[in-house]
């Protein structure tokens, strides 16, 4: 029987789903017993967050897929949103099921690559969904008049065509440098990212900081500032509580919110963990605790997939009618397929007597 490890790599065990926080800045340090926590607690978290998120996310595509009336150019990105965090959630099992195999990758090599590829489209796809309903809400509500004619679906539609392509392009360093090695002095067969060089580490991360964070953060602060002044100023009070605009509005930024929350944090250590690659720091403590760090603001990123859906609920107005009348119409569709099954029996009964 293959020996089990009594410790692993440092820098396998930051090699998180997200592969910010991977590289070979943490290898020459031992491994401490403040890493034993990640065995036992992380893949319970990961499934729960796994179980909810797909559960929420369905739910949430079932009632803008299902709703008689078309989804209106907010929702067609909310919705797409939702579907990035459906392939989220729908990779982590496999990413659970590693961890809890004290990171002994136990499936096809390509599902190495194909699971972190789904996990890494979240991270540039999600935040460019916000861009572009930050962006929607702008023109809705500052430049209502003057560029109302480009909240169109179909170029809604478009938009987040563009932005599934984009994601998949920034993810291509993931299929190129995730692998799955056995490594012998551990016995343990890993699934990790493993580049040529740290500069090729450091290029890969820096755009990852400037692309996914950086500019579409830029971006959505300023149309949020402008939606802010725009909510305030006298001449959008003619928009009353029950406006639609309004109502979808406050939805926005409390997505908008959530995501900051999730997701600050763990671009915020990124960018601090890849400035002390550059810098080639080598003090162990500070290593090991942006490592610790690093998994903790990962899954409570993973969390943003589950929270979105729950606030559509609470938050959105809109949404919780159209799942009323998503429920109603499949209540009037099921009863009427029942009474049509007793009809054809009754018909079917008459027929023979």
């Amino acid at each position: 029987m293959t020996p089990q490890p009594t410790s692993v790599p440092v820098y396998i065990m930051t090699t998180t789903a997200y592969g910010g926080q991977n590289g070979t800045n943490g290898s020459e340090c031992p491994h401490t017993d403040a890493w034993d926590w990640v065995y036992t607690m992380q893949p319970v978290y990961i499934w729960i967050v796994a179980v909810l998120g797909i559960i929420c996310n369905v739910f949430v595509l079932l009632v803008f897929c299902l709703h008689k009336k078309p989804c209106t150019v907010a929702e067609i990105y909310l919705s797409n949103l939702a579907a990035a965090d459906l392939v989220l959630t729908s990779c982590l099992p496999f990413w659970a099921t590693y961890v809890a195999n004290e990171f002994n990758w136990p499936f096809h090599p390509s599902l190495c690559q194909l699971v972190n590829l789904g996990i890494k489209m979240n991270v540039y796809c999600s935040i460019y969904f916000l861009v572009m309903v930050s962006i929607d809400r702008f023109v809705a509500l500052v430049h209502t008049m003057s560029h109302g004619r480009m909240r169109r679906p179909k170029y809604a539609k478009l938009g987040c065509l563009l932005v599934w392509v984009f994601g998949l392009i920034l993810s291509v360093p993931t299929l190129m440098f995730r692998v799955v090695k056995y490594i012998p002095e551990y016995h343990i067969t890993a699934c990790y990212l493993e580049y040529p060089n740290t500069t090729v580490e450091l290029v890969c991360d820096g755009i990852m900081i400037v692309v996914s964070f950086v500019i579409p953060i830029s971006i959505i602060t300023y149309c949020t500032i402008k939606i802010i002044q725009a909510l305030k100023d006298q001449a959008v009070e003619r928009f009353n509580s029950e406006n639609s605009e309004r109502k979808a509005t406050k939805l926005v930024l409390a997505v908008l919110l959530a995501f900051l929350f999730c997701w600050l944090p763990f671009h915020l250590l990124t960018t601090v963990d890849v400035f002390l690659k550059a810098m080639a720091m080598e003090d162990c403590l500070l290593i090991e605790t942006i490592d610790i760090c690093s998994q903790i603001f990962t899954y409570l990123a993973f969390f943003n997939s589950v929270l979105n859906p729950i606030l559509y609920v609470i938050v959105g107005k809109n949404f919780r009618k159209k799942a009323q009348e998503v429920f109603q119409q499949l209540s009037v569709r099921r009863i009427l397929m029942s009474e049509s099954s007793r009809s054809n029996t009754s018909s079917t009964l008459k027929t023979f007597l």
